[in-house]
């Protein structure tokens, strides 16, 4: 089983960055393969708090080679400052630890302010057009890919034919600013500034999909990590409040440059709980004392925006509808230290919809807007579980609340996260393994 696609099964903030890290002590290569630096992993290793934005979660392991696929949006300020920061602590980032695809779409800054005025503006109008974005650009940049007028990084590389292109586009994107309110963006300063970042990440550009396709016909373990989760994704996702690109696993493939049949598993990330950033819907959402409780004891605040997230209890039917969605054949479950304490857990199993009770997620916001969650009430424990070193040490109401959810989704337990060390994990099986 030499490759693996990692997807979230949620709205994100899954813990898919502890999952990673964990399991690229198996693997030889980690590909991020779409989002941007709209998404976040924390990652704590020794007690010590690390954020990734771009890089993989993999970056710190010493045999692990870390990719950005080209179906990742690529902020260069970011990316280099995540390099040196990196480099700061000691880790030796060079062109055989990172390769970057040179087809990966750059944002720019008028991308970052076209977001934001867009944001403000329906701010002012009021008129429920806020989608509740990060404001890194990550939107407008993949409405430019798709419009054919972006700039991908091995462009920043010809700086004449860059400089050409840019002076066009610029003028479009200032007359869109200011018709949205917002302050005209200089040539100048944006043209220097990226033929720099162009010369500093020019070593690190590679044709990824070679790369991956070499590497699978050694044998070589690859894992492929998706940022978000499955509902915030553009087409499956609870639209419009979504991303702006395909997080599901067969995303994997167009991201990276690596063909369907090449894929061996999908492996979906579960939190214990269910979490959501920004605005949209939320059927299980708790904004009462247990919410409170979930967020303060999860620390449930955006690494990438330290925003609060809204909590609320596990809705398997979400997960349900992932799991077909992206084709999972084994789960890993994350925080389920974070409900030690709790007296009752609830499960939502189904929804109540005008009268009916239905087990899938609709398509549109006004059918959603109506659901009411069903829920299982499940016995909790007090028990600390965070040292448990095996599923048959955890307390018996934690397996019953495990073996609950394996049995509804009928997919296996792989992995157990049971706090936010590294070590804190209990291997059931090896994804690696068939």
């Amino acid at each position: 089983m030499p490759a693996i696609v990692i997807v979230g099964t949620q709205w994100g903030d899954e813990g898919k960055g502890k999952i990673v890290d964990v399991l690229t002590e198996k693997a030889d290569f980690v590909v991020r393969f779409q989002g941007g630096n709209n998404a976040g992993h924390t990652l704590i290793i020794n007690h010590k708090k690390y954020i990734l934005h771009l890089i993989p979660s993999g970056i710190f392991r010493p045999h692990t080679t870390c990719v950005i696929g080209n179906g990742v949006v690529v902020d260069p300020e970011v990316l280099i400052r995540e390099i040196e920061n990196l480099k700061n602590e000691g880790l030796k980032i060079d062109s055989n630890k990172l390769k970057i695809s040179e087809r990966a779409h750059t944002i720019m800054p008028y991308h970052k302010a076209l977001d934001l005025a867009r944001e403000n503006r329906a701010s002012r109008e009021k008129k429920g057009t806020k989608i509740g974005t990060t404001g890194r650009g990550i939107g407008p940049c993949y409405e430019d890919k798709a419009g054919r007028r972006g700039f991908r990084l091995i462009d920043l590389t010809y700086p004449e034919t860059f400089k050409e292109k840019l002076k066009t586009v610029l003028e479009e994107k200032n007359m869109i600013l200011k018709y949205l309110g917002g302050e005209p963006l200089d040539f100048k300063e944006i043209y220097e500034k990226y033929v720099y970042y162009g010369n500093y990440l020019k070593p690190y550009l590679t044709d990824v999909s070679r790369v991956l396709w070499e590497a699978k016909r050694e044998g070589r373990k690859i894992l492929f990590e998706g940022a978000q989760g499955t509902f915030l994704d553009i087409d499956h996702g609870t639209y419009p409040y979504v991303t702006s690109s395909n997080t599901l696993a067969g995303n994997a493939c167009c991201g990276s440059g690596i063909g369907p049949c090449e894929i061996d598993r999908v492996l979906g990330i579960v939190k214990a709980y269910t979490t959501r950033v920004g605005e949209g819907p939320f059927p299980t959402e708790l904004k009462d004392e247990t919410g409170d409780y979930l967020r303060e004891r999860g620390g449930e605040y955006g690494s990438t925006t330290g925003r609060p997230r809204r909590c609320g209890w596990l809705d398997l039917v979400l997960v349900k509808t992932a799991v077909r969605l992206n084709g999972i054949k084994a789960i890993a479950l994350t925080k389920l230290d974070v409900l030690t304490g709790l007296d009752t857990i609830k499960v939502c199993i189904a929804y109540e919809c005008n009268g009916k009770v239905v087990d899938s997620v609709p398509s549109t916001l006004i059918e959603m807007a109506k659901l009411k969650p069903v829920y299982q009430e499940l016995p909790g424990w007090k028990e600390d579980i965070r040292e448990t070193k095996s599923f048959e040490e955890l307390p018996e109401n934690t397996r019953k609340y495990l073996r609950f959810i394996e049995k509804y989704l009928e997919v296996p337990l792989y992995l157990i996260s049971t706090g936010p060390e590294r070590e804190n994990c209990l291997y059931l099986k090896n994804p690696f393994e068939g």
